[in-house]
């Protein structure tokens, strides 16, 4: 080992074990707080955030399972997130764990994350469910899973037995790479186990949707008229494969010509890619810029959707969630969708800078900031409602998301 690397272990290591005090002097660490204060669960903020919506509609399309695999789960993370001699990986389960409010619990973190989520969705109005994402894992090019190079695995089962188990808060989605043999086999069966879409993150997980090895899987999903929930645009959360090209928003024109409903999460708000449309030698575009494209494209009308998860995020372009507000034409094919556990990392968004941006009215700084403290899906919903781009906002339609998961199958 050389010097440099060890150093930069050590260094790691030293910072996880002085750990969590220093974090939180910083504002970087989430205090994990319980029931909220009663002014604030009284604040007329929160409830003029429910106002003119049917609790029961309002569906977070975007919520993310994680954990250790220490409760049967059959959860798998890569060992480098468990090394300090990997720094980034080290500590971006660090932050999703305290985020999750599982940090503190050794030998019992898969259920402490899946506590903390029930209580977080309990504390929500009477009817509101998280839609969970099961997470499958790399594979290559031969269709054969790569433990290597998959960041974390979270198996179809544990989120179908826990929204089985919780069906008052919870449904799922399963997660299935369509170059697999079983491809089909596996989505017909997660259909009739209840599963609300199917989730992709396609650089990480090893798949390029515009191959034709995708073509039976796309079938089969527009068949059973079932959702595709699939990140486009730059990756920072996950590693895997390491193909960022097949993030590119206008490669999800292949399922969508062929009849898939495609939900791209994020907006593909992040970063750039490629004008594939301008051949070999495109330059490289925001990938926002290429969303709008397929957005503007009318025979994609009726199958072509944006989740607004992290949206909010301090990584994003203020010009693209100033945009998203304003586009009303495009709210009704918007979805509601928090990328929970993100919302419970303290630095990830700053009210202030929405304030500063014009977006968020001074007021409702101090009410969101101790609310992200007690309950970041809230906070999420609230801080989303509340947003405004001169007399623009959010039409209450991208909060009912429900109707959404509801399938006509052919």
């Amino acid at each position: 080992m050389n010097r440099r690397r060890f150093l930069a272990g050590a260094a790691s290591l030293a910072l996880a074990t002085a750990g969590g005090q220093a974090l939180a002097r910083r504002n970087l660490w989430n205090p994990c707080r319980a029931s909220l204060p009663p002014p604030i669960a009284s604040h007329d903020l929160i409830r003029s955030a429910w106002e003119g919506l049917d609790p029961a509609q309002v569906w977070d399309c975007h919520a993310h399972l994680a954990g250790l695999g220490d409760g049967g789960s059959g959860i798998t993370i890569n060992p480098r997130m468990l090394s300090p001699l990997h720094p980034a990986e080290y500590f971006q389960r660090l932050f999703y764990l305290n985020a999750g409010c599982a940090h503190e619990a050794p030998g019992k973190v898969d259920q402490s994350y899946v506590e903390r989520l029930h209580n977080l969705a309990d504390g929500m109005q009477g009817g509101f469910k998280l839609l969970l994402f099961a997470f499958e894992r790399t594979h290559d090019g031969d269709g054969r899973p790569r433990p290597d190079l998959t960041a974390f695995h979270v198996p179809d089962d544990y989120a179908r037995n826990l929204a089985r188990a919780h069906p008052t808060f919870f449904e799922w989605a399963c997660s299935i790479h369509p170059w697999r043999e079983d491809c089909v086999d596996a989505l017909e069966a997660a259909v009739r186990d209840g599963a609300r879409a199917v989730k992709w993150l396609p650089p990480a997980m090893g798949i390029d949707p515009a191959s034709p090895r995708c073509d039976r899987f796309y079938a089969a999903l527009a068949r059973l008229d079932l959702p595709l929930i699939t990140h486009a645009g730059e990756e920072k959360a996950v590693h895997g494969a390491g193909r960022p090209e097949w993030g590119n928003p206008l490669r999800l024109r292949r399922a969508l010509d062929q009849g898939v409903r495609v939900v791209v999460a994020h907006c593909a708000s992040l970063g750039q890619d490629q004008d594939e449309d301008a051949g070999r030698q495109g330059r490289k575009v925001p990938s926002f810029s290429l969303f709008a494209r397929l957005m503007s494209e009318r025979r994609h009308e009726g199958k072509l959707f944006g989740d607004i998860s992290a949206i909010t995020l301090r990584n994003r372009e203020i010009s693209t969630l100033r945009t998203l507000i304003q586009r009303d034409d495009w709210h009704s094919r918007l979805l509601f969708g928090t990328d929970y556990p993100l919302p419970g990392i303290l630095p990830l968004i700053s009210p202030r800078q929405l304030v500063r941006e014009g977006l968020l009215a001074p007021a409702a700084v101090p009410v969101l900031e101790t609310l992200r403290e007690h309950n970041p899906l809230l906070f999420d919903f609230v801080l989303k409602r509340h947003l405004r781009a001169g007399p623009a906002r959010f039409a209450d339609r991208v909060f009912e998301t429900r109707p959404f998961f509801d399938r006509t199958p052919a």
